[in-house]
């Protein structure tokens, strides 16, 4: 199948930006896709005087606009997803539109996650997107700022989406290095997305903006970067910044069937549905605690595995700056290989690995180690994110999703926080951070940091998989790992800057809203200042504020039982 995205500007004239569309179309039907993407708001740049010109540059459904765009669509014989803003009986809607080779129009989807003044002039989804079965692929539309945050993709990846099309109106430099690669793999689907270029605003409108919303008159366009992602993370083809292009590839959608794990999990099927309750809960979410400015953390690698990795303990213990909070361990960092079923040894390794953490504490009252050892849990044992002090256990997390490579391990049933002198902490073990609800779940029970002792599978998971979590959530990770795949692990820590529209005290506006600070973690011992306040500021935009206006109402899928019964 071969698929474009389609990168272009659009104005303050509809007429104008429907010969942009047709222009554009036609030129990408050099090249024969099966299916095309444009961006989102093609009718008009989302800036309005007042509702009634809001209203006056929308479109109608069975309007002229988009009878052109469904006979240009007929004309290339190819699937096309166009967004605009939509005229409804009592309001407006920010709509992607699919039609099909024969000019057709199969399905709507209605933005479910507004963006800033978006809010001010349009009325979110009421109903659930569809999922489109073509003879060549199943294919998901949603736009931009829903693909900000995992609710939307992961509901429709849920459905049996293979592809999916994603229409953007974005100056974020991250939305295409962070958020859109990141949505591909997490749901092993394929993604088309279509970015626009020019000013966002009228023209003659710019430098008063640029000076009232402290965005350099620069970052006002939108950034391009349209994009092509594989189910594994892979760029296939990526379009540039602030110049029209037709950015295509051919892919193969069967591929986005299997929801295998490196490890032979099904990715899917270990969802554990029934404990994601608060993402559809009614309540706000608890994330104005007091949190520390700032802490310390580090991430400890030790040469060897087994014994011989616990031996070397207490030496990378002493190594650390006397402000490290939190050090993190690789998973099962202390352990053999547990190849089947575990033995007495294991369960006896991990009281050892208590102790010898514990001791390397000493005399170091406000310092924390975390790892993931085997513990006894029940009648069995689990895989069990701990912390520990010089005073021994503080806390201890069992892992929540199954994985393959650990199977002899019982589950946990709830998540459990951990509350510091400087911040909450939630303890991740195995793939729990794999899941994006999970980690939604830590941040709505106001953690300030996620910990996560990992084995990395897959690449993906560092280049684009926790910092995403980071950023969508707000919340800082330590995540330790023994190199594969030729990275390990990470720290994210936030920008105390981040609400846009707003002065910033420490950075100017240099087109990322919300990439997190990274640190990659290199050698056995790498350290970094966190910044745990910042998680408690989760205000992106007036009136978007990044878990209390998620897709809350539209999010029931991801608390249904789509998946197969547990392994």
């Amino acid at each position: 199948m071969r698929v474009a995205a389609l990168q272009f500007a659009s104005g303050t004239e509809v007429e104008a930006n429907l010969q942009t569309c047709l222009r554009m179309i036609r030129q990408a039907g050099q090249v024969n896709p099966d299916l095309m993407v444009l961006p989102e708001f093609c009718n008009h740049i989302s800036w309005y005087d007042d509702h009634e010109h809001a209203r006056r540059v929308s479109l109608d459904l069975e309007g002229e606009f988009l009878e052109a765009i469904a006979n240009e669509a007929r004309a290339q014989a190819c699937y096309l997803v166009i967004n605009v803003s939509l005229r409804r009986v009592l309001d407006l809607t920010v709509s992607s539109i699919l039609f099909g080779p024969d000019g057709r129009r199969l399905a709507v989807a209605d933005k479910q996650t507004l963006m800033g003044h978006e809010n001010t002039w349009f009325s979110r989804a009421d109903e659930y997107s569809e999922v489109i079965a073509t003879p060549q692929a199943d294919i998901a539309m949603f736009p931009c700022r829903d693909g900000v945050t995992c609710e939307t993709p992961r509901g429709l990846a849920l459905l049996g989406a293979q592809v999916f099309c994603d229409s953007l109106n974005s100056f974020a430099l991250d939305e295409a290095t962070l958020h859109v690669p990141a949505r591909a793999p997490e749901n092993q689907c394929f993604l088309v997305a279509a970015n626009k270029v020019g000013p966002l605003i009228p023209e003659h409108l710019l430098e008063a903006v640029a000076s009232e919303t402290h965005i350099p008159l620069k970052f006002l366009y939108g950034a391009g970067e349209s994009q092509v992602v594989s189910p594994e993370g892979e760029i296939i083809a990526r379009g540039p910044r602030g110049e029209e292009a037709v950015v295509w590839a051919d892919i193969e959608p069967a591929r986005a069937r299997d929801k295998t794990r490196p490890d032979g999990t099904e990715l899917f099927a270990v969802r554990r549905p029934e404990l994601y309750a608060p993402l559809i809960a009614d309540t706000e979410p608890d994330y104005i605690g007091d949190a520390a400015a700032e802490a310390g953390v580090a991430l400890l690698r030790p040469l060897q595995r087994g014994e011989q990795g616990l031996d070397e303990l207490a030496a990378l213990v002493a190594e650390l700056p006397t402000e490290t909070r939190l050090a993190v361990l690789p998973e099962l960092f202390c352990h053999r290989e547990i190849v089947g079923e575990i033995a007495p040894q294991d369960l006896e390794q991990g009281k050892q690995a208590l102790e010898a953490m514990r001791a390397a504490c000493t005399g170091r009252p406000e310092l924390l180690l975390c790892a993931s050892l085997v513990r006894p849990l029940g009648s069995g044992a689990a895989l069990t994110v701990v912390l520990v002090g010089q005073a021994g256990l503080v806390a201890s997390q069992p892992v929540i999703h199954f994985a393959e490579r650990y199977r002899w391990s019982r589950l946990g049933d709830q998540l459990k926080p951990v509350d510091l002198p400087w911040g909450r902490v939630a303890l991740l073990a195995g793939d729990d951070a794999v899941h994006p609800e999970w980690v939604k779940c830590a941040a709505l029970a106001g953690c300030h940091l996620i910990a996560a002792p990992l084995d990395v599978q897959a690449s993906w998971e560092i280049e684009y998989g926790l910092p995403s979590r980071a950023a969508e959530n707000r919340v800082c990770i330590a995540a330790s790992s023994f190199d594969r795949h030729g990275c390990a692990g990470l720290i994210a820590t936030l920008e105390r800057d981040f609400t846009i529209m707003t002065e910033w005290q420490e950075r100017q506006f240099d087109g990322f809203i919300n990439q997190p600070l990274l640190t990659a973690q290199s050698g056995q011992i790498t350290c970094a200042s966190t910044h745990p306040q910042a998680a408690c500021n989760k205000l992106m935009s007036a009136q978007t504020d990044l878990l209390l206006d998620r897709p809350r109402t539209l999010s029931t899928r991801l608390v249904e039982n789509h998946s197969h019964e547990l392994p």
